[in-house]
């Protein structure tokens, strides 16, 4: 199993982007799919994370500006990220929990990490 992120880039404040994370491989089930962050200096977060039934956490510090979907059968998910700040510069990465076979038991895969810098 895979995890491929893309997406980041160099924004203005108040910009927007839209990040994508698409799981391939071997793919019995994916229960959440989520998104973490981690600024240069400071301990990797939660962002926002996505459950199959379609319930949504944000943490507080992008609640209103930050949207996560998930595309079931594409196994992909999104994080439209609008009114972008100079704090939400950090290294985005996707995760997601799945069971690689029926009989498996559930795992954590991580992507690669992808880039956002909001600055002037």
């Amino acid at each position: 199993v895979q995890l491929q992120a893309s997406g980041g880039g160099l924004v203005q404040p108040g910009g927007s982007l839209r990040l994508s994370c698409a799981a391939s491989g071997t793919i019995f089930s994916i229960n959440a799919m989520g998104w973490y962050r981690q600024a240069p200096g400071k301990q990797r977060e939660l962002v926002s994370v996505i459950y199959g039934g379609r319930i949504t956490n944000y943490v507080d510090s992008v609640k209103g500006r930050f949207t996560i979907s998930r595309d079931n059968a594409a196994n992909t998910v999104y994080l439209q990220m609008n009114s972008l700040k100079p704090e939400d510069t950090a290294v985005y990465y996707c995760n997601a929990d799945i069971k690689a076979y029926r009989s498996d038991s559930i795992r954590r895969y991580w992507g690669q990490g992808t880039q956002v810098t909001v600055s002037s």
